[in-house]
């Protein structure tokens, strides 16, 4: 075997070694000079050069495109589920007395009922507003409500109810109306105006004249509490201060059930000082059964697009494609997700068995009852009718 040594007798270089090599071989090997370089690419073989420039930039490409579907499949490994809610059973039938459904609940019923406030923050559900007003107006005091000019995003947006007002003219002797002016702070974190939004709306209700021990009701404008829910609520003594309700979930229309785990609808027992209007979890009780969430339920396809720029994730709009009135018939019609997303779950087992579309349910039973009684007006939120308008 040839070998040298330089005088020092410090460095060893092979005379199998090209010339390139032999360039280097007597340099520091803590210094990386050009000639190094090219001893090493010299080394490298056809294959791992068609690893390192195509399938490298291809999988950054495929991480950039699908990061967020990553992210939320490997969510189980990071984060724990929330603690589970203490389901309280709901029991009724339209011919048990009210005594006996409050006796049924463990709670006595009550000589006269609560009064009952319903206050919404509004953007622009025209249509699934009504359903809910038209739900809920036989056992409602009052209705409260408030417009911005202004989406959570910092979006300028005209005042939709206040152009609809006439449509609502069945509540208008038990509405409080209220408005406030956005901010208009684009970049700034979604959730900050919408908090502001939720105290402006905490001053409305005092307008309106809330007091003790009435019944408040804590939901965005498509989560429906069922009217006989909120029946048993104002005739039953000893219910808790705060409960939420368990929403039959659904995505676009009734047709679409993804679950029944919609929680953040809730009811107060109204305590001056204390109640803060909120729409977080604030309690481990929840009420089963006890109405619809009906998300991104629109007629129309602007009305889908207009919420996906305004709503607090809009970040989950992370392509311009995701507005293509097209793609948004299309996803809709197909019960996919809107973003491209996975479903928000906290266990591998849920992920998977959320994973692609969402199963047709051919069921109008239990529905809000307007809706069955002018079907040919929204029939775009019963099955079989997915096609939306283009207006």
């Amino acid at each position: 075997m040839w070998w040298m040594m330089n005088e020092g007798g410090g460095h060893y270089c092979s005379k199998k070694t090209d010339d390139i090599c032999g360039d280097v071989c007597g340099q520091e090997s803590s210094r990386l000079s050009m000639s190094r370089i090219r001893c090493i690419l010299r080394g490298i073989d056809l294959k791992t050069y068609i690893f390192l420039f195509i399938l490298v930039p291809t999988c950054i490409f495929g991480i950039y495109i699908h990061g967020q579907k990553i992210s939320y499949f490997l969510r189980p490994i990071w984060e724990s589920p929330p603690k589970p809610f203490h389901d309280i059973p709901h029991y009724f039938h339209e011919n048990v007395s009210m005594e006996a459904l409050c006796e049924l609940h463990g709670w006595r019923i009550r000589e006269f009922p609560r009064r009952v406030y319903d206050a919404v923050l509004f953007s622009n559900e025209v249509d699934i507003l009504t359903i809910r007003w038209k739900e809920l107006y036989p056992y409602i005091t009052h209705f409260v409500l408030l417009e911005s000019n202004s989406t959570f995003t910092g979006i300028p947006k005209p005042m939709v109810f206040a152009s609809h007002r006439d449509q609502f003219k069945f509540i208008e002797p038990r509405l409080t109306y209220g408005t406030i002016g956005g901010r208009f702070k684009k970049g700034e974190n979604p959730f900050v105006e919408e908090a502001l939004q939720r105290v402006a709306l905490d001053y409305l209700l005092k307008i309106a004249g809330i007091s003790d021990d009435d019944l408040l009701i804590m939901s965005d404008v498509d989560e429906i509490p069922s009217r006989h829910t909120i029946n048993l609520l104002r005739w039953c003594d000893d219910i808790p201060q705060v409960l939420h309700l368990r929403l039959k979930n659904y995505l676009y229309s009734f047709e679409f059930l993804v679950d029944n785990n919609s929680w953040r609808a809730s009811v107060h027992r109204y305590q001056t000082g204390k109640t803060r209007y909120a729409h977080y979890r604030q309690t481990d009780e929840i009420l089963a059964d006890a109405g619809w969430h009906c998300s991104f339920c629109f007629r129309h396809i602007s009305e889908f697009i207009f919420k996906m720029k305004a709503y607090s994730h809009n970040d989950r709009v992370r392509f311009s494609h995701y507005l293509n009135p097209k793609r948004v018939q299309r996803v809709i019609c197909k019960g996919a997700d809107l973003f491209d997303m996975l479903p928000e779950e906290y266990t591998f087992k849920d992920i998977i068995g959320k994973m692609g579309p969402i199963p047709r349910s051919f069921s109008a039973v239990h529905l809000p009852s307007y809706l069955l009684e002018n079907a040919d007006k929204y029939k775009f939120l019963l099955p079989g009718n997915c096609l939306r308008e283009n207006e």
